[in-house]
């Protein structure tokens, strides 16, 4: 049997093909279209999806089911994405379940907000698949997969864990990509962080090599010049405290054992993103401070999420497929 996972992300979108025991025998990506509406977006995801298709050597309506984990926010009765934060305002709506299950010619599709696809894979794939944990990401946005109790919290419309959108900062210093002040995601994202630097440096201006008004100046400038620059390490500081009160206010609503970080600003920063997390949130959390570790599945995470999702019928439960006949 074969089961189709898909990541749709604001900046890529992925597909793999899998078997009964979540080996991937197929995969495809490419980048996420900005335009000129949504389904352009969805015309990406369904070409994503054959072509792994092809990679795995099968035919698209060979796949007994498909997971897919996207960015959102979510109409679950509807099966599309509803006005996504960081795609253009062109990219109204993206249907998804519809074309997909076309496509694969099944009934059995199952979205999920992609860090909720993230903490199922990181839950399926781990070897102690453990029953309270987080996995948080640190991308182009900024979201978090909850499981309490053993259970995935998804919510009534799939847009549980939209956590980059707590305020955290109520003097409003920043406006997120969603037209909100104050949220996380619009001081700690990679596309906000070099957007909250400028904000900085014009508050604030001191000698500095980063490009501040080069148009293509982004969070990778401001990594970059850590250590050297001193600005540099301001801003890394600054985004580290966000980080610190986001995550503790996590802590403190799921009291996780187990806080796991992904996303392109962590995994291609681990020291200068978790260090200064885990020395800040002792004097943050009331509760127990839990681990704080880098995920071990990489930019596969989500993917595999989705392909565990297909696996086990949405639920993520391991048990589904090793006990199965």
């Amino acid at each position: 049997m074969y089961y189709v996972g898909v990541d749709l992300g604001a900046t890529n979108v992925r597909a793999v093909v899998g078997d009964e025991t979540a080996a991937v025998l197929g995969s495809a990506s490419r980048g996420t279209p900005r335009g000129p509406n949504g389904i352009a977006v969805t015309e990406a995801v369904l070409e994503v999806v054959r072509r792994a298709c092809t990679d795995a050597g099968i035919a698209p309506n060979e796949a007994t089911a498909a997971g897919i984990g996207s960015i959102g926010p979510l109409d679950l009765a509807e099966g599309v994405v509803q006005g996504p934060a960081n795609l253009p305002d062109t990219v109204e709506r993206i249907p998804l379940v519809g074309p997909v299950g076309r496509l694969l010619d099944t009934d059995e599709v199952y979205l999920h907000n992609d860090t909720i696809a993230g903490v199922i894979g990181e839950r399926f794939h781990s070897e102690r698949n453990p029953d309270d944990m987080v996995y948080l990401t640190i991308s182009s946005g900024i979201g978090a997969g909850v499981a309490v109790d053993g259970n995935v919290l998804s919510g009534w419309d799939g847009n549980a864990g939209e956590v980059g959108h707590m305020t955290v900062d109520p003097h409003g210093f920043r406006t997120c990509g969603c037209g909100l002040d104050g949220h996380w995601e619009g001081y700690c994202s990679g596309n906000n962080i070099p957007k909250y630097a400028r904000e900085l440096y014009e508050e604030d201006p001191i000698e500095t090599s980063l490009p501040i008004e080069d148009p293509d100046f982004s969070a990778v400038d401001v990594f970059e010049a850590a250590g050297e620059d001193t600005f540099a390490d301001h801003v890394i500081d600054q985004v580290a405290h966000w980080n610190a009160m986001g995550i503790a206010n996590v802590i403190h609503a799921y009291a996780p054992i187990v806080v796991s970080v992904g996303g392109a600003v962590a995994l291609n920063n681990p020291d200068r993103v978790l260090d200064p997390i885990r020395e800040k949130l002792p004097e943050m959390v009331f509760i127990n401070v839990p681990e704080v570790r880098l995920t071990d599945l990489g930019d596969d995470v989500v993917v595999k999420g989705a392909l565990a999702s297909a696996l086990t019928a949405g639920t993520g439960d391991r048990s589904r497929v090793e006990n199965a006949p």
